[in-house]
């Protein structure tokens, strides 16, 4: 601003804006900004930082004005008059701080950024207090505003300044025995809802309750908790942790775990409170409106969901972010971006990760408690974070055949049970526990007693193959026909009519499988499909369709089990009369049987047809 004195009594001066700050001004107060909320927090930013220069002035110097005074905000609202008044008794400001500092844009290039902002008609967020004219989001719900203020000095004089935002403002001498800062002005219709107590309390406690200084709204104090994050953690007591969770989440319940982080160095300064939810928030894995992280510069909040300072797999930790050497001269889109911003969040990655950890390490029901609410999320930092992968892959925790609903195991505690002779981790996926231990390809392996894992949670179609090995064993889905597992059955088969067995169920489905084969798998059931040579297993089908795609039809191999009865008397019945028209049809309902078990079977009605020809033959 430059001084362009056109009356001048000697107490009363007027001045002219510079070119650059009218056009600054119209976009603030006409194009910009959508949140006009805002303009609470920059005006509170600005009286706690005159009250942080007016509190090193008390330690410092003894010719200042009301040394010993109480350092506070004080608002005042008038609800029928619309009016609105902030006070301080900070520093204050002299003249040529009126003149030069209000208003002042803080970085080069901001007017432009501004502007090309408005033209490309995006939204500014919280834009405005993050180039330091702040005090000019005011105009977005006032047509004219009065500072009464007077320096610390106690040679100073009270001032006032008087500005429409239209190009001019006035500066006068008045009187003012105290010093600080008021600022006050009458509220426009569309912005009169700040005249009401419940509002200006909202916005005060979510942009400003961990101001350095009291806020009162009249008589009552309104920032009543404290910034925990600023303790030393051995200070932090369960019950505080939980309370100050509570307040920052508006979750009823307490949190799983927190915690504590205050870090400083060259590439990212911060302190944080994290907390772990006891539970998930409805389809977290879907619902992308869930919060999580607030960034916070200086106890002022920034951003009320920063999901930038989380990979995406840890997005269920809650908590708040102070670091104070954020960049704020950028949009909210930029801060974001920053090469601060991504090592704040590789520093708050290890540490959560460290900390999920210790708690496995510690209390390992504390933490499966953890894992079958976040676990989903965790586990997707396998296939995205390939600095961590081997630290997420001890994390992960899954049932088995070989333990009771509800008990997990861990692939390091897989390895240690493992078979002597035994030289891969074996898996099976589906839907759900109950379907899954009904599936005939597990049936060897419970008669070995080897333990599968079961792949339940739909996510894990897309982590476990991806793995691949895990301490040097091949992870192995048994839904596959290449299998290296023991025949102990030769001796049992009646290999005289295996062969033309094999060839009667492969002449029947040679249009529908890839081959025929005698299974070492089954146990009790008859037939199975398993996936062929040149096909996908049921976990990449899985994995293709959660992506929206459609798997290609591939045939699968049909594996029959030669020891049971079912078996054995059609093989009889063929040796007596291989034209018998029910051994065909037979061989086709054995397909579909299995088909039906895999979920695959597309006709239904021609499959209750045959099973009804069967049973009225059984009957006869």
């Amino acid at each position: 601003m430059s001084e362009n004195q056109e009356t001048n009594t000697g107490k009363v001066q007027e001045f002219e804006y510079k070119a650059e700050m009218k056009q600054l001004l119209n976009i603030i107060i006409h194009s910009l900004y959508t949140h006009p909320e805002i303009f609470l927090r920059e005006l509170i930013s600005n009286s706690s930082d005159a009250l942080n220069k007016v509190k090193y002035l008390q330690l410092t110097n003894d010719n200042i004005l009301d040394k010993d005074s109480e350092l506070k905000i004080q608002i005042n609202i008038d609800e029928k008059e619309q009016t609105f008044t902030i006070e301080d008794n900070g520093v204050g400001m002299t003249q040529d701080d009126l003149v030069n500092n209000i208003g002042t844009i803080a970085k080069s290039g901001t007017l432009e950024f501004l502007e090309k902002l408005k033209e490309d008609k995006k939204d500014s967020g919280d834009l405005i207090g993050q180039f330091g004219v702040g005090f000019y989001s005011a105009f977005m719900v006032t047509d004219e505003v009065v500072i009464e203020t007077r320096h610390a000095a106690k040679d100073s004089k009270g001032l006032k300044w008087t500005s429409s935002g239209d190009g001019k403002y006035i500066i006068e001498e008045i009187d003012k025995e105290t010093r600080g800062t008021k600022i006050s002005f009458k509220l426009n219709d569309k912005s009169k809802e700040f005249a009401q107590e419940y509002k200006v309390k909202s916005i005060v406690t979510k942009y400003s309750n961990f101001a350095d200084f009291p806020i009162f709204l009249a008589k009552d104090k309104v920032n009543t908790v404290q910034p925990l994050w600023q303790k030393n953690k051995n200070d932090i007591k369960k019950e505080e942790a939980a309370e100050f969770y509570k307040f920052i989440t508006n979750d009823f319940e307490e949190p799983l775990d927190y915690l504590h982080l205050s870090l400083e160095g060259s590439s990212a300064a911060f302190n944080a409170m994290l907390f772990i939810p006891k539970k998930a928030p409805f389809d977290l894995m879907r619902n992308k409106e869930h919060k999580t992280v607030q960034l916070y510069c200086n106890k002022i909040m920034i951003v009320d969901d920063c999901k930038k300072l989380l990979p995406e797999y840890l997005q269920f930790v809650r908590g708040i972010v102070d670091a104070s050497g954020i960049p704020l001269n950028v949009s909210r889109e930029m801060i974001q971006d920053s090469p601060i911003i991504s090592n704040i969040q590789d520093i708050l990655t290890s540490k959560i990760i460290g900390w999920i950890k210790d708690m496995l390490a510690k209390d390992k029901s504390k933490y499966l408690e953890f894992y079958k609410n976040f676990g989903p999320l965790l586990k997707m930092g396998v296939n995205t974070d390939f600095k961590n992968k081997d630290k997420i892959i001890d994390l992960l925790y899954f049932e088995s055949s070989t333990l009771p609903k509800g008990e997990f195991v861990s692939l390091k505690e897989y390895v240690l049970k493992m078979q002597a002779d035994q030289k891969e981790i074996y898996y099976l996926s589906g839907e759900s526990r109950e379907q899954l231990e009904k599936n005939p390809n597990l049936e060897y392996f419970k008669k070995q007693n080897i333990e599968v894992l079961f792949l339940s949670d739909p996510v894990d179609v897309f982590v476990v193959p991806s793995i691949g090995e895990y301490d040097k064993k091949n992870i192995q889905s048994i839904d596959k026909s290449d299998l290296d597992i023991k025949d102990d059955q030769d001796s049992e088969k009646e290999n005289t009519v295996s062969e033309p067995l094999l060839n009667l169920f492969k002449e029947t489905l040679k249009e529908e499988v890839e081959d025929v084969r005698i299974s070492k798998r089954l146990v009790d059931s008859a037939a199975t499909l398993v996936a062929g040579t040149q096909g996908v297993d049921k976990q990449m089908e899985q994995m293709m369709r959660m992506m929206g795609q459609t798997p290609e039809a591939t045939k699968k191999i049909m594996e029959i089990n030669m020891n049971h009865r079912l078996i054995k008397n059609l093989a009889k019945k063929y040796l007596l009369n291989a034209d018998d028209p029910l051994i065909k049809t037979t061989v086709t309902h054995l397909f579909e049987s299995a088909k039906l078990i895999d979920g695959d079977l597309e006709s239904k009605t021609d499959y209750v047809k045959r099973m009804l020809t069967l049973m009225e033959k059984a009957t006869e």
